[in-house]
Formats: structure tokens, C-alpha cells, sequence
């Protein structure tokens, strides 16, 4: 999955023309993250992610049937471009990254109907022809870090389209909604966040024994409790704030 926030200049790696690339794996791959203040997650990582951030879903357009898309993501700020868990070294301020994070520079994408390739981000400053660890040996061979990466982009595409339909049946179910976080800071200045999904409590409890059985069966049932779990974060994420600034006022 390329995401154009992330992945700025996107090249589908070529065993001739990239056989001189190597990765500078000293470098912190997370400052790319630097302006993001969500990304997203799979369904697979709600457990751990909801330990850390707010959940939230984002409408992600309509399908070829014209079904209504979602998309997960982790709040890492409250306002457009604020990321609170990078910090200036480079270094993440939480125990769980997100999969797609861990994986930059690299990701998997689709070239042709049926045919994916690894792809990497051109615009990172860790890929170079003279500095770091290969990609590829002297005979053109993926070095065993090459196969490492495509083997966890590889799933993470899985997992993607996992998420795309779990996303799928929780909006058929009509199980989200537009919902929308307020919250009054210690300085009595209001704040708000709105323009995503979350569980819709009332649908929630008026499902029949026959949708809860499936939903339990799917895992879906538990997707939604670690999403609502993590709604406990929004409060955290506001803290967290206004430690940073806090922080910045100190030594100003």
C-alpha cells in the first residue's frame, strides 16, 4: 500500500537497476512521519495499537459496488500535522509502532492487475549506492534483509485487505458512525475533533443474537472492543499535549 504522505517519491524496486542499493538501517526510518498526526492500522494490530493511541475510521471513498470504505488509523495528534510521539532524535515515544511505519522505506504495491512489487520511498535520505547494508549480493541475488522485507510487506498486504473488509462489514452492519470528540483543556480553550467513524453504541446493543454470533465468530467483535478501548486515549493524547507544550514554554 503506497500512502502518498508517506511514501514521497515511490520506485518499484529492480534487480538491475537497484543492484547497487543499499539501506543505511542506522538511520531512524520514523522522522518520515514527522507531519503525520494519524496513520493508519490493521485490523490485526488493534490489540497492541489500542494500548497507545485513539482508534479511529476514516471514510475511504466507495468500492466498484459503491459500498462506503473505511480506513483505521491511530491518532498521533490532535491538530493537522502534529505528531506527539516523534521525537526530535528521531526516536518514537510508544511501545507499538504501526506496521506500515516499521516497514518505510519500503511498502508493496500493485503494478499490474495481478502482479505486485516491493517499492521503496526515493525521497529518503537512507537509500544509497555507497553506505549501508545491500539489497542485492554480487550475483543479483535478494540478500537474506531483502527477502526479510519483502517477506513482511508481502503479509502486511494481507492484512491490508483484511482490514478493507472488515471495514466493509462493520459499515454494512451500520455499526459506525460520524461521531465527533470535545473536550475542555485546563485553560478553559474548547477542543474538538470531528470527520471520522467510531462504534455505534445504540447498533451496538440492539443486535440480533444471530449478528453477535458472527460478529464473535469473525473476530469482528473483538475489533470493536479494542476500538473502544482505545476512545480512553483521546484524553492521554490531550495530556500529552499540552506536556509538549509545556514543554516548549520552558525553554522559550
Amino acid at each position: 500500500m503506497i500512502n502518498p504522505e508517506l511514501h514521497k517519491q515511490p520506485v518499484a524496486l529492480d534487480r538491475e537497476k537497484h543492484r547497487n542499493l543499499k539501506v543505511r538501517t542506522e538511520l531512524s526510518n520514523l522522522q518520515a512521519a514527522a507531519g503525520l498526526n494519524a496513520f493508519f492500522v490493521t485490523a490485526a494490530e488493534f490489540a497492541d495499537a489500542c494500548k497507545e493511541y485513539p482508534i479511529l475510521f476514516l471514510g475511504a471513498g466507495k468500492d466498484e459496488q459503491g459500498q462506503e470504505q473505511v480506513a483505521p488509523v491511530a491518532v498521533f495528534g490532535v491538530t493537522q500535522g502534529e505528531n506527539l510521539f516523534l521525537k526530535a532524535d528521531g526516536r518514537w515515544d510508544a511501545f507499538y509502532i504501526p506496521a506500515v511505519l516499521r516497514a518505510y522505506p519500503f511498502t508493496m504495491a500493485r503494478i499490474e492487475e495481478d502482479r505486485y512489487a516491493v517499492c521503496f520511498d526515493g525521497a529518503w535520505s537512507g537509500m544509497s549506492e555507497t553506505e549501508g547494508k545491500p539489497l542485492f549480493d554480487d550475483k543479483g541475488e535478494p540478500t537474506p534483509l531483502l527477502n526479510e522485507v519483502r517477506q513482511f510487506v508481502e503479509q502486511l498486504e494481507v492484512e491490508i485487505e483484511r482490514t478493507r473488509l472488515a471495514g466493509q462489514r462493520l459499515m454494512a452492519l451500520k455499526l459506525l458512525a460520524p461521531k465527533r470528540f470535545e473536550a475542555t483543556l485546563p485553560n478553559g480553550e474548547p477542543m474538538s475533533v470531528d470527520g471520522f467513524f467510531a462504534v455505534d453504541e445504540e447498533r451496538l446493543n440492539a443486535l440480533t443474537d444471530a449478528e453477535i454470533l458472527e460478529l464473535h465468530r469473525n473476530g469482528l467483535m473483538g475489533l470493536l472492543q479494542a476500538h473502544q478501548i482505545s476512545m480512553g486515549n483521546m484524553r492521554r493524547l490531550l495530556d500529552r499535549r499540552l506536556a509538549a507544550q509545556a514543554a516548549v514554554a520552558a525553554n522559550a
